[in-house]
């Protein structure tokens, strides 16, 4: 019994790390690769390590409270895509590029998500995704409204890890490709329903939009790719945070 709660705990403690190397570019070194199992728990971990991520950005607005509130939006915003390596920015490229030029047709979609070029498309899309997220950062830093960083980088890669659960992963060799089938669904759905608690106790209609922001985009995916990838994921991540940050600027005193 005991070795048995000791492999638990030494389980849990590796998909941790692994999360936190997956989702940041924080130098974290495994002693050995990890196991698919290991991977698979690592997804429980991806709001942790959002919860991570906002504190930085939270403790950098607040270390630079005194300073410009331009330059204090452009440090966070700088520091978000820093501390994330682009990953979820790449994703959205790359989506963006797929939609557009793939006209409709699933194969030519996947085929131009895995060009690692980046299209006028997907170009465009990167500009206004951190159009919005800096307007809304300028808009809500003066009021020291820092939750909803928080907030949007917790729920974001939960809706991922919700995504990931509830819908095909259509690529055979894709990054994700082999945890999937050992996912632990029933601590997924579980981190779901708190992460729908917390947000109707905050604010009902964060809950309200962001479930039907999560609804079509995960329609629109079934209907053009019969699914998702580790692009379109991250793309859902970069819109989730930004809406978030967006829809906080309507529902709160700014």
């Amino acid at each position: 019994m005991k070795r048995e709660v000791k492999l638990f705990f030494h389980e849990q403690w590796q998909a941790f790390w692994v999360a936190v190397q997956f989702l940041t570019q924080f130098p974290v070194k495994l002693r050995t690769y990890p196991k698919v199992r290991v991977q698979a728990l690592s997804l429980l971990y991806y709001p942790l390590v959002g919860a991570f991520i906002g504190a930085v950005l939270m403790g950098i607005s607040w270390i630079m409270r005194d300073q410009s509130i331009y330059l204090q939006a452009t440090l966070v915003l700088t520091a978000w895509v820093v501390l994330t390596g682009g990953l979820h920015l790449d994703g959205l490229a790359d989506s963006a590029d797929g939609w557009m030029g793939g006209l409709g047709d699933a194969d030519r979609t996947l085929q131009i998500m895995k060009d690692p070029c980046t299209g006028a498309i997907g170009a465009l899309a990167l500009i206004l995704i951190l159009m919005l997220k800096w307007s809304a950062l300028v808009t809500l830093l003066p009021a020291g409204n820092l939750l909803p960083i928080m907030i949007a980088s917790i729920m974001a890669r939960l809706g991922a890890v919700a995504l990931l659960s509830s819908t095909p992963y259509v690529r055979v060799q894709g990054i994700a490709s082999v945890m999937i089938p050992l996912m632990p669904l029933k601590g997924i759905y579980a981190l779901v329903m708190i992460g729908a608690l917390w947000l109707v106790w905050l604010n009902v209609i964060w809950l309200l939009v962001v479930s039907i922001v999560f609804w079509m985009a995960r329609r629109a995916m079934l209907a053009r790719i019969k699914g998702t990838t580790g692009d379109t994921a991250g793309a859902l991540i970069e819109v989730l945070e930004a809406l978030l940050l967006t829809v906080a600027c309507f529902t709160l005193e700014v």
